[in-house]
């Protein structure tokens, strides 16, 4: 009886363990509630680097046509082959 009311006790304090781990601590915040102010400087270099970003972004040409190294292999199949 003893053995099953440890077990029971075992398991109880390693769910409230896990479910605890969920809950926010009260000194430490993960959220964006302490952010700092971004200076002058700062936003300006954002923006310039942002900007410079989407430069190059626009220089990449599109992709036009998907390369199959097989294409030339494989045939369609025909309506012959199937049963």
């Amino acid at each position: 009886m003893l053995r099953k009311l440890i077990g029971a006790g075992v398991i109880v304090i390693v769910l409230t363990g896990v479910a605890a781990a969920q809950l926010p601590m009260p000194g430490l915040s993960l959220g964006g509630d302490n952010k700092r102010k971004q200076t002058p400087d700062e936003i300006a270099k954002q923006k310039a680097t942002d900007s410079a970003y989407r430069a190059a972004m626009d220089k990449i040409p599109d992709k036009k046509t998907t390369v199959d190294p097989w294409g030339n292999i494989r045939s369609a199949p025909s309506a012959q082959n199937k049963p």
